[in-house]
């Protein structure tokens, strides 16, 4: 099985970013490759130099390390199918000296036109399974503690066929968490902080660190998306912004509304656990703000948005990290950083800061 390459997913229109993104990761490591991609194509490819080195990149960078990343996978070359009635074959061809599978996921990329090729995807996926039990290549169960093989069609008669580490990759299909929007949300921008929530916080840790009584700050709270999630989960918010918050969230008796100034707010009390905010502002500005908060003893947790620019976003992330990291290096703080691209964010990235201390 060819192995010279990492496939990774993205949200359309960010395969720039992602591809500048993989190139510094893996030359910090002293990995060379180049990436391949087309514009809205919503998957990259990071070629090596060398041809071992894709499997040291998956178990050198974490895939929750990568901000545009959904999906990290290692591959060899795309295959052209010449016979679309034998697609089953030329993929078991393809599968000499691979190691023992344990699961089998046929995907195509998360785009308009990716999404035409679901109904192939899910017409190949019970035949392959059962092609490669009979060779001996997957698991007679479903084992998520052996690879997954992955097959990626980017076309009806192209594909790439790699797999993913188990302890490193995300176990959504596509990558990504797929949320239902409660019907009583003020807003969908309500998915924003659910998702980063499950995303970045430990399933085993969610009742300590997001506690019922715990009390939070909302800045640029309006009509009350992010403040939805935390008073569903037990939290008393301060919510602040100029506009107008949703009627249903002021009733819960959970809520304490400031028309204030997001950047001039000043927390009333002193046990506040979260700060969130997802504020239209400059994203350099924002870092700042939030690692004042943290600086300060403010909040211990906080999760906010950066909108980003339209070029050199994941230049723009790094410049909001260096903001931070240099305001609680001064505090001599320990954290812990997180940045994602998620599903549901747009042009912004989502982070998570906690403090450690």
């Amino acid at each position: 099985m060819n192995t010279s390459a990492l496939l990774l997913y993205c949200r359309a229109g960010f395969e720039a970013d992602l591809g500048t993104e993989i190139v510094q990761k893996a030359a910090d490591l002293g990995i060379y490759g180049y990436p391949s991609f087309s514009k809205q194509s919503g998957f990259v490819l990071f070629n090596c130099h060398q041809v071992d080195d894709a499997p040291r990149l998956v178990k050198s960078i974490p895939l929750t390390d990568l901000v545009f990343a959904r999906q990290m996978l290692v591959c060899g070359a795309p295959i052209e199918f010449e016979n679309l009635e034998d697609r089953i074959g030329t993929i078991l061809a393809e599968l000499d000296d691979a190691p023992l599978f344990g699961d089998v996921c046929v995907e195509h990329p998360d785009t308009t036109e990716g999404r035409a090729l679901s109904k192939l995807c899910r017409k190949i996926t019970v035949p392959l399974r059962q092609a490669l039990r009979k060779s001996k290549q997957l698991t007679s169960k479903e084992n998520l503690k052996k690879p997954s093989l992955h097959v990626f069609f980017s076309s009806g008669s192209n594909a790439i066929i790699g797999y993913s580490d188990p302890s490193n990759r995300s176990p959504h299909p596509l990558g990504i968490l797929r949320l239902k929007f409660p019907s009583d949300a003020p807003s969908r921008s309500t998915l924003k902080l659910d998702e980063a929530i499950q995303l970045f916080i430990p399933q085993n840790e969610m009742s300590q660190r997001l506690a019922p009584s715990m009390q939070a700050v909302d800045l640029g709270s309006c009509p009350g998306g992010w403040t939805y999630q935390l008073v569903k989960r037990g939290l008393f918010v301060h919510a602040v912004d100029n506009g107008a918050m949703d009627a249903a969230l002021m009733e819960t008796g959970q809520v304490t509304y400031y028309a204030e100034d997001g950047f001039k707010f000043t927390p009333r009390k002193k046990q506040v656990t979260w700060l969130v905010c997802d504020m239209i502002e400059q994203p350099q500005r924002v870092a700042q703000l939030m690692a004042n908060w943290l600086a300060k003893g403010w909040c211990k947790e906080t999760i906010f948005n950066l909108k980003l620019p339209m070029k050199q976003r994941f230049e723009s992330v790094q410049q909001a990290k260096q903001i931070v990291d240099k305001t609680l290096q001064q505090h001599q703080m320990r954290y812990q950083w997180q940045a994602k691209h998620l599903y549901h964010d747009r042009e912004e990235v989502t982070v998570h800061i906690r403090i450690l201390n």
